[in-house]
């Protein structure tokens, strides 16, 4: 299980649009991956757990991932945080 913190650049947040395609992504990898914020944890293969999260852009959340390919999820969800969304 690893863990990286990343903070959302875009200023919607992980709302609508962004969101699909952060589960879309999420969803290519065979790892369970969960989105983190204070003592809240949702599957990030879910898209109405991760609208509940209510994450706006600047927030900080963790990413986390259990499995064979954990560092390549976590690795790919980064990079569209950082450069797609």
């Amino acid at each position: 299980m690893i863990s990286r913190d990343v903070t959302i650049k875009n200023s919607v947040g992980l709302h609508a649009r962004p969101a699909t395609f952060f589960i879309q992504k999420a969803n290519t990898y065979s790892s369970s991956i969960w989105i983190q914020k204070d003592d809240r944890r949702i599957s990030a293969k879910s898209l109405l757990g991760v609208l509940s999260m209510g994450i706006v852009g600047g927030m900080t959340v963790t990413l986390i991932a259990d499995g064979p390919d954990e560092t390549e999820a976590l690795n790919g969800l980064e990079e569209l945080v950082n450069n797609s969304l």
